[in-house]
């Protein structure tokens, strides 16, 4: 669970610095900006604000004149404290291995609006370092066992494969525009390289086949 906690908590302190917010909105806001909360219940979010205003890093207050009709309580407002701002800082300037692993990093980069240039570039750098190493290990691993793979299997790592590459590309463009620069790419059809590598040994495959 603090995992979880882990993600969730600078995700609320980071929408709470854009503005005071009730449960209902914040829970909104998460669900709608951050993909990996879509499924995120009150459930969740209570008890990691209450973590959060126990160490004095939020606070709730009664909205004036905002009364649900069935308990006619006022709704609470939640607001970051000087200590919270603080706090987000420290989490916002931070740039360790702990901020490009999947389970962190679109948190992050949901709030690159707020976060210095010199840590973006870190973080996008560590990111596209870790997708690239990853990337090599599963071309490596998709080589020695495509042979036995079914069509259907041979397909979902195909897949994998492309997501990972895309997403290689789309940091490429992001580090160039926080550079200020468009770096020259090769030209060519525009697939992924396994595809491209497929569709070479399929057609010197054909030219064999003819030549024979």
């Amino acid at each position: 669970m603090r995992g979880r906690a882990d993600v969730l908590e600078p995700a609320i302190l980071g929408l709470l610095a854009e503005s005071p917010m009730h449960g209902y909105e914040l829970r909104k806001r998460l669900n709608l900006v951050l993909g990996s909360f879509r499924a995120l219940s009150y459930g969740s979010l209570y008890p990691c604000l209450k973590g959060l205003a126990d160490r004095s890093w939020i606070v709730g207050v009664d909205a004036p004149g905002d009364r649900t009709v069935a308990s006619k309580r006022a709704r609470i407002v939640y607001q970051l404290t000087a200590e919270g701002k603080e706090h987000l800082q420290q989490v916002l300037s931070s740039s360790g291995p702990a901020s490009w692993e999947d389970e962190n990093f679109d948190v992050r980069f949901a709030f690159f609006a707020q976060t210095d240039a010199e840590t973006r570039m870190r973080i996008l750098e560590g990111r596209r370092t870790r997708l690239t190493e990853r990337l090599e290990t599963v071309r490596q691993s998709f080589a020695r066992t495509r042979e036995r793979m079914d069509e259907y299997t041979l397909e979902l790592q195909r897949h994998g494969l492309e997501q990972v590459e895309r997403e290689v590309r789309w940091l490429d463009d992001l580090i160039d525009n926080e550079r200020g620069t468009r770096r020259a790419r090769p030209e060519g059809d525009g697939r992924p390289a396994v595809a491209a590598q497929d569709a070479e040994g399929n057609a010197e495959a054909r030219n064999e086949k003819e030549r024979g």
